[in-house]
């Protein structure tokens, strides 16, 4: 009995919350947020993620991505934050002005072979964040130095 009387109460309680919900009756205006508020986000990125391909282990590999201020007052880029050491990100601390543009610069240097994923996050006007991405597949670096070059020896001997 406690079971029914309690769905009955679920019911009720579901059937008068969407019934408040409704739009009848209400002004349709679109709603305008106004600059100041706490919602607002001009900070635009050109691309949220970087596919590197292949890239060889060992070797460093960068890219850049493109931010801008869409809004009516200057950006601050607070903190840029890798998920781990192998990821370098590089940013100015300079304010971006109304309408400019900048870039994030992201380093990766690959200790492990196989694929990677790794998230950069972008801290920004003090609370507010956004995240980008890069991606790749590391192939294993051949092991050992290059092999000897037997002319080189040939001419080593050689006397002009």
């Amino acid at each position: 009995m406690k079971k029914i009387a309690l769905s009955i109460f679920c019911f009720l309680l579901a059937f008068s919350v969407s019934a408040q919900t409704g739009h009848e009756g209400h002004d349709h205006a679109p709603v305008v947020q106004q600059q100041g508020t706490a919602t607002e986000d001009f900070l635009v990125l050109k691309e949220t993620e970087h596919d590197f391909s292949k890239i060889p282990q060992g070797k460093p590999v960068y890219y850049s991505f493109e931010i801008k201020n869409t809004g009516k007052t200057p950006l601050k880029l607070d903190n840029v934050t890798a998920t781990c050491g192998c990821t370098t990100p590089e940013w100015s601390p300079e304010p971006i002005a109304p309408g400019a543009s900048a870039k994030i610069k992201v380093g990766y240097n690959a200790a492990a072979e196989g694929p990677f994923e790794k998230f950069i996050t972008v801290i920004y006007n003090t609370n507010q964040t956004k995240q980008i991405k890069i991606k790749g597949i590391v192939w294993k670096a051949p092991e050992g130095s290059a092999p000897a070059n037997a002319s080189i020896d040939f001419l080593k001997k050689q006397s002009f």
